[in-house]
């Protein structure tokens, strides 16, 4: 086990291989038509609701450790151990970060598109009379759509100016940099603020609403 555990890609492949064994399991114990289960767009658009839950863990998860961890520790470390952190920590978690916020966008679409509901949640539900859990799932769209641009267009860009990451801004003058960290620090709290509202409309895009006929 310890040969798994003491890598991460090992890890990882051995969190898909127990996902996979689960998913067989699934289709034997529950007697599934295989052909049935491996085709179609209900199964593309369940493979991608996988995929699109993982990116948003990785992606919500941290933008909470950005807010929740490190922008509050930061003040507290000493100057010369900053840079262990913004050289190293920051850069990397930011890579992932953006990207998981990348990945979680677009098989999100994906999976809207796949089950039918693209236009009418970005429509707010409105596209053809009300519909509550059509408007729950295009408010949380609208809002991840919102935190995706924040991430690539305003937290990114002004990130790799206040780190110099990949030094690519070696003579920026430090208000400058200090200028662009309390922007990025601003909208990565934004993306904090949304994401609460954001997480309600994506559960709430899947409750039973009873009588209301939904």
């Amino acid at each position: 086990m310890a040969i798994i555990l003491t890598n991460l890609y090992r890890t990882l492949a051995a969190g898909i291989v127990l996902a996979l064994v689960l998913l067989a399991a699934v289709i034997v114990l529950g007697e599934v038509d295989i052909g049935a289960a491996f085709g179609g767009r209900i199964t593309w658009a369940y493979l991608f609701v996988w995929v699109h839950v993982a990116s948003g863990v990785m992606w919500i998860g941290l933008l909470y450790y950005f807010n929740f961890v490190q922008m509050i520790q930061m003040p507290k470390i000493p100057a010369e151990q900053k840079p262990a952190v913004s050289k190293f920590v920051a850069p990397e978690a930011l890579w992932w970060f953006r990207w998981a916020a990348m990945s979680t966008i677009v098989t999100g679409l994906i999976v809207a598109w796949l089950r039918g509901y693209l236009h009418d949640a970005y429509m707010l539900g409105f596209a053809d009379g009300f519909d509550v859990p059509t408007f729950f799932i295009g408010v949380g769209m609208w809002l991840g759509t919102i935190m995706w641009f924040n991430v690539w267009f305003v937290i990114w860009p002004n990130q790799k100016k206040a780190l110099n990451i990949n030094n690519a801004y070696p003579d920026l003058p430090q208000a400058q940099k200090d200028r662009a960290a309390r922007l990025a620090m601003l909208f990565s709290r934004t993306n904090m603020m949304l994401s609460i509202p954001l997480l309600l409309a994506m559960t709430g895009g899947g409750l039973n609403y009873g009588n209301s006929g939904l």
